[in-house]
Protein backbone atom coordinates (compact mmCIF):
# COMPACT_ATOMS: atom_id res chain seq x y z
CA UNK A 1 0.00 0.00 0.00
CA UNK A 2 1.32 3.63 -0.18
CA UNK A 3 -0.46 7.06 0.57
CA UNK A 4 -0.34 9.96 -2.33
CA UNK A 5 -0.42 13.56 -0.53
CA UNK A 6 -0.12 16.80 -1.69
CA UNK A 7 1.78 18.87 1.06
CA UNK A 8 2.05 22.64 1.30
CA UNK A 9 4.90 23.36 -1.15
CA UNK A 10 2.45 21.25 -3.85
CA UNK A 11 4.37 18.61 -4.17
CA UNK A 12 2.66 15.31 -5.00
CA UNK A 13 4.08 12.29 -3.46
CA UNK A 14 3.47 8.14 -3.17
CA UNK A 15 5.16 7.48 -0.11
CA UNK A 16 5.96 3.77 0.17
CA UNK A 17 8.94 3.60 2.20
CA UNK A 18 10.16 5.59 5.18
CA UNK A 19 13.43 6.23 6.12
CA UNK A 20 14.63 7.44 10.17
CA UNK A 21 17.88 8.48 11.75
CA UNK A 22 18.74 7.20 15.23
CA UNK A 23 20.36 9.37 17.74
CA UNK A 24 18.26 13.15 17.71
CA UNK A 25 15.58 11.70 15.49
CA UNK A 26 13.70 8.13 16.87
CA UNK A 27 15.68 8.32 20.08
CA UNK A 28 16.52 11.48 22.33
CA UNK A 29 18.80 12.20 25.42
CA UNK A 30 17.51 9.17 27.26
CA UNK A 31 18.47 6.71 24.33
CA UNK A 32 15.53 4.88 24.10
CA UNK A 33 12.54 5.22 21.47
CA UNK A 34 9.14 6.46 23.48
CA UNK A 35 5.97 4.59 23.07
CA UNK A 36 4.18 7.42 20.94
CA UNK A 37 6.95 7.37 18.05
CA UNK A 38 6.73 2.85 18.35
CA UNK A 39 2.92 3.08 18.00
CA UNK A 40 3.25 5.65 15.28
CA UNK A 41 5.83 3.60 13.22
CA UNK A 42 3.55 0.56 13.64
CA UNK A 43 0.38 2.16 12.52
CA UNK A 44 2.31 2.85 9.57
CA UNK A 45 4.07 -0.67 8.92
CA UNK A 46 -0.08 -1.98 9.04
CA UNK A 47 -0.77 0.47 6.27
CA UNK A 48 1.57 -1.58 4.12
CA UNK A 49 4.51 0.78 4.16
CA UNK A 50 7.91 -0.35 5.92
CA UNK A 51 9.94 1.66 7.70
CA UNK A 52 14.26 1.34 7.69
CA UNK A 53 16.97 2.67 10.20
CA UNK A 54 19.40 4.67 8.46
CA UNK A 55 21.91 5.30 11.17
CA UNK A 56 25.87 6.85 11.37
CA UNK A 57 26.01 4.07 14.51
CA UNK A 58 27.60 0.71 14.35
CA UNK A 59 25.58 -2.06 13.04
CA UNK A 60 25.60 -4.64 16.23
CA UNK A 61 24.49 -0.62 18.23
CA UNK A 62 21.88 -0.10 16.22
CA UNK A 63 20.25 -3.76 15.98
CA UNK A 64 17.95 -2.64 19.21
CA UNK A 65 16.32 0.24 17.52
CA UNK A 66 15.68 -2.34 14.69
CA UNK A 67 14.55 -4.49 16.74
CA UNK A 68 12.49 -1.74 18.64
CA UNK A 69 10.22 -0.31 15.25
CA UNK A 70 10.20 -4.38 14.13
CA UNK A 71 11.48 -3.39 10.56
CA UNK A 72 11.31 -5.25 8.16
CA UNK A 73 14.19 -3.79 6.08
CA UNK A 74 17.47 -4.40 5.55
CA UNK A 75 19.43 -1.80 7.93
CA UNK A 76 21.87 1.29 6.73
CA UNK A 77 24.58 1.67 9.29
CA UNK A 78 27.84 3.61 9.57
CA UNK A 79 26.39 6.55 7.64
CA UNK A 80 25.59 4.01 4.55
CA UNK A 81 28.97 2.30 4.74
CA UNK A 82 27.10 -1.14 5.83
CA UNK A 83 23.68 -2.26 4.46
CA UNK A 84 23.06 -5.53 6.21
CA UNK A 85 19.14 -7.64 6.48
CA UNK A 86 19.47 -8.86 10.26
CA UNK A 87 17.32 -11.64 9.46
CA UNK A 88 18.69 -13.07 6.30
CA UNK A 89 22.01 -11.87 7.81
CA UNK A 90 22.55 -10.40 3.76
CA UNK A 91 25.49 -8.20 3.44
CA UNK A 92 23.94 -6.02 0.48
CA UNK A 93 26.65 -3.54 0.95
CA UNK A 94 29.91 -2.53 2.57
CA UNK A 95 32.19 0.68 1.30
CA UNK A 96 35.53 0.70 3.18
CA UNK A 97 37.71 3.34 3.20
CA UNK A 98 40.98 2.43 1.39
CA UNK A 99 43.49 1.74 3.60
CA UNK A 100 46.44 4.27 2.12
CA UNK A 101 43.73 6.91 2.61
CA UNK A 102 43.21 5.36 6.23
CA UNK A 103 46.75 5.62 7.14
CA UNK A 104 47.28 8.87 5.81
CA UNK A 105 43.90 10.67 7.67
CA UNK A 106 45.57 8.25 11.23
CA UNK A 107 48.97 9.99 10.55
CA UNK A 108 47.63 13.34 10.06
CA UNK A 109 45.42 13.52 12.80
CA UNK A 110 48.04 12.20 15.10
CA UNK A 111 50.49 15.28 14.58
CA UNK A 112 51.66 16.39 18.24
CA UNK A 113 49.71 19.56 18.56
CA UNK A 114 46.47 17.53 17.91
CA UNK A 115 47.02 14.12 19.21
CA UNK A 116 45.97 14.82 22.71
CA UNK A 117 42.80 16.38 21.80
CA UNK A 118 41.43 13.87 19.58
CA UNK A 119 40.37 10.44 20.50
CA UNK A 120 39.71 8.23 17.55
CA UNK A 121 37.81 5.50 16.83
CA UNK A 122 38.28 2.81 14.12
CA UNK A 123 35.35 0.42 13.25
CA UNK A 124 36.53 -2.92 11.17
CA UNK A 125 34.13 -5.89 10.85
CA UNK A 126 31.30 -4.20 12.90
CA UNK A 127 34.31 -4.18 15.90
CA UNK A 128 35.02 -0.76 17.65
CA UNK A 129 38.97 -0.02 18.24
CA UNK A 130 40.49 2.79 19.91
CA UNK A 131 44.37 3.73 20.76
CA UNK A 132 43.19 3.04 24.55
CA UNK A 133 40.71 3.34 27.20
CA UNK A 134 39.77 6.51 28.25
CA UNK A 135 36.53 8.57 29.70
CA UNK A 136 35.21 9.57 26.28
CA UNK A 137 35.47 6.10 24.70
CA UNK A 138 33.83 4.61 27.67
CA UNK A 139 31.03 7.20 27.46
CA UNK A 140 30.70 6.64 23.81
CA UNK A 141 30.79 2.39 24.53
CA UNK A 142 28.17 2.47 27.14
CA UNK A 143 25.61 4.69 25.07
CA UNK A 144 25.83 2.69 21.89
CA UNK A 145 26.16 -0.42 23.82
CA UNK A 146 29.34 -2.23 22.57
CA UNK A 147 32.87 -3.05 23.59
CA UNK A 148 36.09 -1.06 22.78
CA UNK A 149 39.13 -2.59 21.80
CA UNK A 150 42.17 -0.89 22.38
CA UNK A 151 45.06 -1.58 20.01
CA UNK A 152 47.61 1.01 20.70
CA UNK A 153 48.45 1.34 16.80
CA UNK A 154 45.55 1.96 14.87
CA UNK A 155 47.51 1.29 11.62
CA UNK A 156 46.57 -2.52 12.16
CA UNK A 157 42.86 -2.33 12.02
CA UNK A 158 43.64 0.71 9.09
CA UNK A 159 43.29 -2.24 6.30
CA UNK A 160 39.44 -2.54 5.92
CA UNK A 161 37.71 0.71 7.93
CA UNK A 162 34.57 0.86 7.76
CA UNK A 163 34.26 4.23 9.57
CA UNK A 164 36.66 6.88 11.27
CA UNK A 165 35.73 8.65 13.94
CA UNK A 166 37.36 11.82 15.93
CA UNK A 167 35.70 12.77 19.36
CA UNK A 168 36.90 15.64 21.28
CA UNK A 169 35.69 18.12 24.16
CA UNK A 170 36.47 21.50 22.03
CA UNK A 171 33.74 21.86 20.08
CA UNK A 172 35.05 24.36 17.76
CA UNK A 173 38.23 23.00 17.55
CA UNK A 174 36.15 19.97 16.36
CA UNK A 175 34.49 22.11 13.94
CA UNK A 176 37.72 23.85 12.58
CA UNK A 177 39.60 20.77 11.91
CA UNK A 178 36.61 19.28 10.32
CA UNK A 179 36.49 21.47 8.06
CA UNK A 180 40.38 21.87 7.34
CA UNK A 181 40.03 18.27 6.68
CA UNK A 182 37.21 18.45 4.09
CA UNK A 183 39.84 20.75 2.06
CA UNK A 184 42.32 18.55 2.51
CA UNK A 185 40.52 15.55 1.02
CA UNK A 186 38.23 17.49 -1.42
CA UNK A 187 40.16 15.43 -4.54
CA UNK A 188 40.64 12.60 -2.87
CA UNK A 189 37.01 9.22 -1.65
CA UNK A 190 36.28 10.79 1.45
CA UNK A 191 33.12 12.24 2.97
CA UNK A 192 33.30 14.21 6.28
CA UNK A 193 30.02 14.79 7.95
CA UNK A 194 28.66 15.53 11.50
CA UNK A 195 26.25 14.27 13.73
CA UNK A 196 27.33 16.02 17.26
CA UNK A 197 29.29 18.95 17.15
CA UNK A 198 31.79 17.03 19.69
CA UNK A 199 32.82 14.85 16.65
CA UNK A 200 33.36 13.98 12.90
CA UNK A 201 33.09 11.11 10.83
CA UNK A 202 34.92 9.53 7.53
CA UNK A 203 33.47 6.85 5.44
CA UNK A 204 34.21 6.13 1.89
CA UNK A 205 33.08 9.14 -0.52
CA UNK A 206 29.73 6.56 -1.69
CA UNK A 207 29.14 5.67 1.56
CA UNK A 208 26.23 7.98 2.59
CA UNK A 209 22.86 7.71 3.75
CA UNK A 210 21.19 9.30 0.53
CA UNK A 211 23.04 6.63 -1.22
CA UNK A 212 22.11 4.21 0.83
CA UNK A 213 18.65 5.06 0.85
CA UNK A 214 18.80 5.57 -3.27
CA UNK A 215 20.17 1.64 -3.31
CA UNK A 216 17.34 0.46 -0.47
CA UNK A 217 14.43 2.04 -2.40
CA UNK A 218 15.74 2.04 -5.67
CA UNK A 219 17.82 -1.08 -6.30
CA UNK A 220 16.26 -3.17 -3.24
CA UNK A 221 12.68 -2.37 -3.92
CA UNK A 222 12.42 -0.88 -7.07
CA UNK A 223 10.86 2.68 -6.45
CA UNK A 224 11.56 6.50 -6.64
CA UNK A 225 12.53 9.12 -4.81
CA UNK A 226 9.04 10.25 -4.84
CA UNK A 227 8.20 7.36 -3.14
CA UNK A 228 10.32 8.05 0.08
CA UNK A 229 9.88 9.75 3.05
CA UNK A 230 13.12 10.89 4.94
CA UNK A 231 13.88 11.94 8.71
CA UNK A 232 16.67 12.89 10.29
CA UNK A 233 18.14 15.95 12.64
CA UNK A 234 22.01 16.49 11.79
CA UNK A 235 24.08 16.90 9.26
CA UNK A 236 24.95 13.27 8.09
CA UNK A 237 20.99 13.24 7.07
CA UNK A 238 21.17 15.70 4.67
CA UNK A 239 22.15 13.53 1.73
CA UNK A 240 18.93 11.24 2.20
CA UNK A 241 16.47 14.73 3.17
CA UNK A 242 17.84 15.75 -0.32
CA UNK A 243 17.25 12.52 -1.93
CA UNK A 244 13.30 11.84 -0.74
CA UNK A 245 10.39 13.16 -2.05
CA UNK A 246 9.69 14.26 1.66
CA UNK A 247 12.56 15.12 3.36
CA UNK A 248 11.91 16.20 7.34
CA UNK A 249 14.02 17.70 9.49
CA UNK A 250 13.71 17.72 13.73
CA UNK A 251 12.80 21.01 15.21
CA UNK A 252 16.11 20.03 16.96
CA UNK A 253 18.48 20.14 14.14
CA UNK A 254 20.90 22.82 13.25
CA UNK A 255 19.15 25.33 11.15
CA UNK A 256 21.38 24.52 8.60
CA UNK A 257 19.56 20.84 8.34
CA UNK A 258 16.28 22.80 8.62
CA UNK A 259 17.00 24.63 5.62
CA UNK A 260 17.56 21.60 3.26
CA UNK A 261 14.19 19.88 4.08
CA UNK A 262 10.88 20.29 2.73
CA UNK A 263 9.26 20.31 6.53
CA UNK A 264 10.22 20.67 9.88
CA UNK A 265 8.92 18.96 12.58
CA UNK A 266 8.71 18.90 16.27
CA UNK A 267 11.89 17.76 18.30
CA UNK A 268 13.24 14.49 19.20
CA UNK A 269 11.55 15.27 23.04
CA UNK A 270 7.98 16.25 21.78
CA UNK A 271 7.70 13.15 19.52
CA UNK A 272 8.50 14.66 15.83
CA UNK A 273 9.04 11.30 14.64
CA UNK A 274 5.12 10.60 15.29
CA UNK A 275 4.19 14.16 14.27
CA UNK A 276 5.40 13.90 10.83
CA UNK A 277 4.10 10.38 10.24
CA UNK A 278 0.73 11.42 11.64
CA UNK A 279 0.45 14.50 9.27
CA UNK A 280 2.04 12.67 5.54
CA UNK A 281 1.03 9.33 6.44
CA UNK A 282 -1.62 8.42 9.29
CA UNK A 283 -4.25 11.06 7.39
Amino acid sequence: MSITVTVEWDKTVDIRLIVVDVDGTIAGDNNQVNPAVVQAVSAVQKKGIPVAIGTGRMYRSALRFHKRLKSTLPLIAYNGAWIQDPVSQVHHRHTPISPDLAIDLLDYLEQPQWKEKISLNFYMDDVLYVRQLNAETEFYRQRSGIIAEAVGDLRKVAHKTTKILAMGEDKQFIAEIWHHLQQRYQNQDLYFTQSSPTFFEVTHVEATKGSATQFLAEDILGLQPQNVMAIGDNFNDVSMLTYAGVGVAMGNAPQAVKDQADWVAPSVNLNGVAAALEKFVLI
